[in-house]
Parts: C-alpha cells; structure tokens; sequence
C-alpha cells in the first residue's frame, strides 16, 4: 500500500464514528424520504444541528442545498447527495493555502488537555522526518510536569529543547530559544505555551509578550500561531478557537484525536465561522498518526 492510500485509509478509519453521526445519517434521510420538501429540510437541519455544526453553518448548508435542489430542479437520490458532499467542501477548501516559509516559529496554544504536548511532539516529528532541522521551547512554565513532558519528548526524538525551571518566565524561555535557533541555523522552531492561565485578561498578556519577543525578531523568522483543539470537545472547540483568536491571531488549526470522536464535523463550523484554516488533523495515537489537512480528501473520507 504507497502512503496516500494510507494516508486516505487511516484518515476513513479515524472518521467512522463522525461518519455514521453524520453522513450515515444525511444518507438514510435521503433514501428514506425522496421528496425534497420543508420536512425534509427540518430533518436535515436536526441532522446537523446535532452533529455539532451550530446553528450558522447549519443554516448555510440548507440554504444552499435548497437553493441547488430548487433551481437544478433535482430528484436524483445521489446528486442530492452530491450537492450536500460540494457544499462541505467549498466550505472547507481554502482559496489561499498557507505555505510555510522558512526559517520558522510555531507558536503553539491551547487548552490543557487538548493532547498540546503530544501534537508539538508529532509535528516535531514531521518537519524532522523531512529533513528540517527543528528546536523545540519548553515555554509553558505554569504547570507542573509541562517541562518534564516536553523535554521527555525532545530526548525520545533526539531534538534539541531550551528549557527553564518551573515558575520562569515563559517569553524569556521563548527569546532565549529564538537566540539558539538563529546561532544553530534552525529551520523549525517550535513553542509550547501555557494552555491554562488564571484568566482570559492573563491569558492576553502572556501570549502578547511573547507575541512581541517572537516580531523582535521578524527579520529572521515568520511567526505562525497553531491552535491545537481536541475535536471531542465539539462546539466548545469553536468557544476555545474564539478566544485564542483574540488573544493571539491565529494562523491555523490543528485538530486531535478525530479518530475517538463522532464530532469530527466540528470542522466545518470551525472553518465557516471563523476563517480559520485547519492546517494539521490528528487520527490516530502513534508518531506518525498527524497528517496535512486536505480539505478534499477530508470531504471524500467524510461521504
């Protein structure tokens, strides 16, 4: 099997619990009702609603599906499917797909428990495996064990880490890492942050100082900011994305453990409400489990 059936094949298998709550269930309303009518349509709407799409993109999706039916005049049971299938994707697709430059920073935040560690860890991993040369910065000094866990990490990678004790002050871990990554000629350096602090106002602040140290030093690297998401959290996940994208801009998503979840459709609101582009999905436990995110391939695993 060459890697893009595998890729394709691991991202179906992560997907089955979403599918079945979701298309599985757009697919039994489709054979079971063959009029296209406002019953229809509210039957759809619940379909949705409950799949974790929100109320907005919900809306989207039945008005435009609506719209197709009416003016193609379609009957056909598959090409409502279709129409339904396009409309996620043109959602999802993006008409600008960021390409990373580098030398870069990846500034990385999230909640705790959103598997932060673990995504940094595996993306490590990716930019290594294609010849990058990475660094990694302990800069969530806040909890207690964050530091272990990373440096843990960058040791079983055998990838380079600045660190500092608990308590430190994380822009000074987060300069003093820019300062090795430019004597090191490093491609890749990747940030971790505090996923937790005593409240949104600090949360601000945190991440604004070390938003300036990082555009100190724009003239060497660009600066892109990750959100890292756990798609078991639904729409909570977009509560999440709101807030960081307010106190940070963020360049992109990355989505985890879409593999142990029927809410893996949290993207599409993700993306529809917020303009946020998803960049990298989780499906799976292993190093390796943590793919680019391709909006088509994601739609065909989907359907």
């Amino acid at each position: 099997m060459n890697n893009e059936n595998n890729f394709f094949s691991k991202l179906k298998n992560s997907l089955v619990k979403t599918k079945n709550n979701f298309s599985g269930k757009i697919d039994q309303l489709i054979n079971y009702s063959g009029v296209y009518d406002d019953e229809f349509f509210e039957e759809l709407e619940e379909i949705l609603i409950l799949a974790d799409l929100g109320v907005e993109t919900t809306n989207t999706i039945i008005n435009k599906t609506r719209e197709r039916i009416q003016i193609d005049n379609i009957k056909d049971k598959e090409k409502v499917k279709s129409v339904i299938k396009e409309i996620v994707r043109e959602i999802l697709i993006d008409d600008e797909v960021t390409s990373f430059k580098y030398p870069m920073v990846i500034l990385v935040v999230g909640v705790n428990g959103v598997g932060k560690t673990t995504t940094i860890a595996k993306l490590a991993n990716l930019y290594k495996k294609q010849g990058k040369k990475v660094l990694l910065a302990a800069g969530d000094t806040f909890r207690a064990a964050a530091v272990e866990q990373i440096t843990i990490w960058s040791q079983r990678l055998n990838i380079d880490i600045i660190r500092n004790d608990q308590g430190a002050d994380p822009a000074s871990v987060i300069y003093d890492a820019l300062q090795a990554a430019k004597a090191r000629k490093t491609d890749v350096l990747i940030c971790d942050t505090a996923g937790r602090l005593h409240n949104k106002d600090n949360l601000m602040s945190e991440l604004s100082k070390i938003n300036r140290v990082i555009a100190n030093e724009s003239e060497f690297f660009t600066q892109y900011n990750l959100l890292v998401l756990d798609a078991t959290s639904g729409t909570n996940a977009v509560n999440q994305a709101n807030v960081f994208n307010q106190a940070t801009k963020l360049d992109g998503i990355v989505l985890t453990k879409l593999d142990g979840t029927s809410k893996g459709g949290i993207v599409i609101p993700i993306k529809s409400q917020l303009k946020i582009p998803i960049h990298f999905i989780g499906v799976g436990e292993q190093m390796d489990d943590l793919q680019e995110f391709d909006a088509s391939t994601f739609v065909d695993a989907l359907f």
